[in-house]
């Protein structure tokens, strides 16, 4: 009998941590976004808005399409974390749609879609984060998704590092915390 009330005991110890421990993690998640957000924006803000439609290359995107392309990212990836319904222009495909373009609307759609993040993640049930979720042929657990999400945001915003260094600007200096 005191075999089994040490295991119980130690189960529900355990399932305590486990919980807390993505508690945490949520909270991490939610601090991230809030500093991404504000670092994206200083990207956006460094850019002149003129320059908005500038390529490095021909053949690739330019500062505002990579700029929708994250948001549109953020959308995509957080609603396969979530479950969440995404914003109507979430799916749209903004990228090639010469109205978002503008600095004006690459701002909004890009600054909302860290809002939308933010706001899904604080909803967001952190139990969750061992389910899996098929996107595509993809199939992740929620937490996967979410890192996936923060990664390709990243990479989008490290990117257009060359195209405000091309236009002769300092690109923000790095944000870790």
């Amino acid at each position: 009998m005191k075999k089994q009330l040490f295991f119980s005991l130690l189960l529900l110890a355990s399932l305590a941590a486990h919980a807390q421990l993505n508690e945490t993690l949520k909270t991490q998640f939610i601090k991230d976004w809030e500093r991404a957000k504000a670092y994206t924006k200083e990207y956006l803000d460094a850019m002149p808005k003129d320059q908005y439609g500038f390529k490095a290359q021909d053949s690739i995107r330019s500062f505002a399409q990579q700029m929708i392309h994250l948001a549109q990212g953020n959308v995509g990836l957080i609603a396969s974390a979530t479950g969440k319904d995404r914003p109507s222009w979430g799916a749209r495909p903004l990228e090639r749609t010469a109205s978002a373009l503008s600095a004006d609307s690459v701002n909004y759609f890009t600054l909302a879609s860290y809002d939308y993040a933010i706001e899904t993640l604080k909803g967001f049930d952190a139990t969750k984060f061992e389910e899996n979720v098929k996107r595509g042929n993809a199939e992740a657990s929620r937490l996967a998704w979410l890192l996936k999400a923060f990664e390709h945001q990243t990479h989008h915003r490290g990117q257009t590092t060359i195209y405000i260094r091309l236009r002769g600007i300092k690109p923000p200096n790095e944000r870790l915390f």
